[in-house]
């Protein structure tokens, strides 16, 4: 069987891998709460005894499922612009969005904003910082009502940029204790979420990343090219909007409950692609349960591994980075075969 033969998606094949992605999720939920620093009874959890009920229900298990929502929107918004961009190293945090949401919650640590529309400070913030980022970027990128996914590019690496730099003037000009409050935001943790934040949270990225992978066709024929695209009779600009819209709003959703937490929608894509193969009607929702499966095993192996709680964004770095360089070796090595 040549490589292009075991990449052709069918419909066993997709159930197959999409079984296989939900037995993991499925197993996270499961196993990922019981693993802690202290022991947690089952049995006393469920039976409403305290500490273990307070423990599974409160802590533990809403946890994991914050870090399954994470990671599998991180991954999901790194594969959709992985495509947009035709770019195997872009991640959601390519086109200054995230940067924009990391701006806001420092301003909001900074000025001491406590709520914005409603909203935790940090939230609000975070969130006003991606939308005005996200408007800059289209501003930068449009030329009446032309887009393409280089001008999308150049704009966002720009604004990106300038925006870090507003990000380290801020935090410099600070005050020790809001210096270490933006240093341990922008490194990125998973903390046990209120119900009302999983909720809001599971609203925004689920549908969302439903109706990507519902137009995985369209996301297929941006990824050989905007020219191609045309010729098939859709709009690449169009697209274009839709696409960074939509991955923007999951990474600026992300990043405002978790801080930018980095490697999740640059490895668990490229990874998938280099296994799966590039047709993103299975790479998506691929990307989205493996993600989520393996953004929440970092997270119980950070806040389990150490004494000290480690930020998960490290530990992503740390675990990712390996078997990025890994994967792509042996990649290298099966093509020279």
């Amino acid at each position: 069987m040549t490589p292009t033969e075991a990449h052709v998606v069918t419909p066993r094949r997709l159930t197959i891998v999409l079984l296989v992605g939900l037995a993991a999720v499925l197993a996270c939920i499961l196993i990922c709460p019981l693993i802690g620093p202290s022991t947690l009874s089952l049995q006393r959890a469920f039976a409403g005894q305290w500490p273990d009920n307070q423990m599974f229900f409160g802590v533990r298990l809403p946890r994991v499922l914050l870090a399954l929502l994470c990671g599998g929107a991180l991954s999901i918004a790194g594969c959709l612009f992985q495509a947009l961009l035709r770019d195997a190293l872009a991640t959601p945090y390519t086109l200054g969005v995230s940067s924009g949401a990391s701006l806001g919650a420092v301003v909001a640590i900074c000025f001491g904003f406590h709520t914005i529309a409603g909203l935790p400070g940090i939230w609000g913030a975070a969130l006003l910082g991606a939308a005005v980022t996200l408007l800059i970027v289209l501003a930068v990128a449009s030329e009446g009502n032309r887009m393409s996914s280089f001008t999308l590019l150049l704009g966002g690496v720009m604004i990106n940029g300038v925006v870090t730099s507003l990000i380290m003037l801020l935090h410099n000009l600070a005050s020790v204790r809001e210096s270490f409050a933006i240093v341990h935001w922008l490194m990125g943790n998973i903390d046990p979420p209120e119900p009302f934040t999983l909720i809001a949270l599971a609203i925004a990225v689920l549908p969302t990343s439903l109706g990507l992978c519902l137009m995985a066709r369209r996301w297929n024929l941006m990824a050989v090219g905007e020219e191609w695209a045309a010729s098939r009779g859709v709009s690449p600009a169009r697209l274009l909007l839709i696409g960074y819209v939509a991955g923007s709003f999951l990474s600026a959703a992300v990043t405002a409950v978790t801080g930018p937490i980095g490697f999740v929608g640059l490895v668990v894509p490229h990874a998938l692609r280099l296994k799966l193969g590039s047709d993103h009607r299975l790479l998506m929702p691929a990307s989205f349960l493996f993600g989520a499966a393996f953004l929440a095993v970092c997270d119980t192996v950070a806040r389990t591994i150490f004494s000290v709680e480690l930020p998960v964004s490290v530990l992503t770095a740390l675990v990712g980075g390996p078997s990025f360089i890994a994967l792509l070796r042996s990649r290298r090595r099966s093509l020279w075969l």
